[in-house]
């Protein structure tokens, strides 16, 4: 098979590299140093089409492919990492398990909102103790009757406390199975429903633009059709919504790549030192050249993935070429903002440049949606050794 984008993959690059460039570009700069969650942005995401990507045409989506989504997080996050993970987490965190384990009357109920941009959808997994290790969960539900009660918390939870979040699902402990492990269910918390509370915003390194929030789940009660998928499924459901995640992650990782590389090269060839460009040096022209280099391996392992998912691929294979793109394009990405810091010299530790933006916003990418550890881990297990 071949991974190479189609023509039309090319021209919905150029479409949102357009929005990117002019909706986001001249105000990300304020918006980053303000920590401000620009509500119209999204909107004007949600009207070019963005969220419906991967939407049936039933909900207002275009039906399209995984790949295209991908497209548009690189694009986005060429321009700034903390808008592409807003669509990144929107989609593949928010809309896809609704989509992929929703009832009938649960989709008709939140999709159409979610898929449009005027709402924004929470996948509550991470918990103060549970973040790896997320069959550790402590969150508790207990069936009451109708309702099911909700206790705990979770923490590093994207889009989950704006004022246009609908709805977080979270995993939590329903029971307890025969052989003693606990049975973990997902459950879907309507924003505002009384006991559930989006604690303040968290000081975050990056990402300074991304909504993200502490949960706190006290007696928070909702009715017993709010179970998303089957009981006692809910790990596993989460655990499948992950390996999509990871490569939406490695596309985030792409744009960021890009934008280092484009910065790079421009200002390698109109700064001087000693009556010459400094790209005229080797140590500053083999840097840039190691970027283009990782951001070329990096999109190609990304977008062989995203293939893999739209081909219907066997899990196995797909969940391998997940984790070895997610692994490898995220490091990369934190070598590339460093690379670009460097040749920037004293300029890239100034906020007023981009670069020292992407090089804060990078770190985050070899953490969420499975730290490298953990990918290293799922790689070795798929070769067959015996890693713990």
């Amino acid at each position: 098979m071949t991974f190479a984008l189609s023509p039309e993959h090319e021209t919905f690059r150029r479409s949102v590299r357009e929005f990117a460039e002019s909706e986001v570009a001249p105000h990300v700069a304020e918006w980053d140093k303000a920590h401000h969650f620009p509500l119209d942005v999204v909107r004007s995401m949600g009207d070019l089409g963005l969220f419906g990507l991967t939407a049936p045409e039933e909900f207002g989506g275009s039906g399209g492919d995984f790949t295209s989504l991908c497209v548009a997080i690189e694009e986005l996050g060429r321009v700034d990492q903390s808008i592409g993970i807003t669509l990144q987490a929107g989609v593949g965190l928010g809309i896809t398990p609704i989509l992929e384990y929703g009832t009938d009357e649960q989709k008709q109920r939140w999709l159409p909102d979610l898929v449009a941009g005027r709402a924004l959808a929470g996948f509550g997994l991470t918990e103060p103790g549970a973040g790896s290790d997320a069959s550790a969960t402590k969150t508790k539900a207990v069936l009451d009757g109708d309702e099911w009660v909700v206790n705990g918390s979770k923490q590093f939870i994207t889009n989950s406390g704006s004022e246009i979040t609908s709805v977080v699902t979270v995993t939590a402990r329903t029971g307890t199975r025969e052989n003693g492990s606990p049975e973990i269910s997902a459950i879907m918390l309507p924003a505002g429903t009384p006991g559930f509370v989006a604690e303040a915003p968290y000081d975050k390194l990056g990402w300074h633009i991304s909504d993200t929030h502490p949960l706190s789940f006290s007696d928070a009660r909702v009715p017993a059709d709010h179970l998303l998928g089957e009981r006692g499924r809910g790990y596993a459901q989460f655990l499948a919504t992950l390996d999509d995640g990871r490569v939406a992650i490695s596309a985030l990782g792409v744009g960021c790549m890009q934008a280092c590389l484009d910065l790079c090269v421009q200002y390698a060839g109109e700064r001087t030192t000693f009556g010459k460009p400094i790209g005229t040096k080797q140590g500053v022209a083999f840097q840039i050249a190691d970027i283009a280099t990782m951001l070329r391996a990096g999109r190609a392992l990304t977008y062989q993935a995203a293939a893999l998912k739209d081909a219907g691929a066997p899990a196995k294979e797909f969940k391998q070429a997940a984790s070895i793109a997610k692994l490898f394009t995220s490091e990369s990405a934190v070598t590339a903002t460093r690379i670009a810091t460097q040749v920037f010299g004293g300029y890239g530790f100034m906020e007023e440049y981009p670069v020292a933006r992407f090089y804060r916003d990078a770190k985050i990418l070899e953490i969420g949606e499975g730290t490298s550890e953990v990918q290293r881990m799922l790689i070795a297990r798929s070769l067959g050794l015996p890693v713990e």
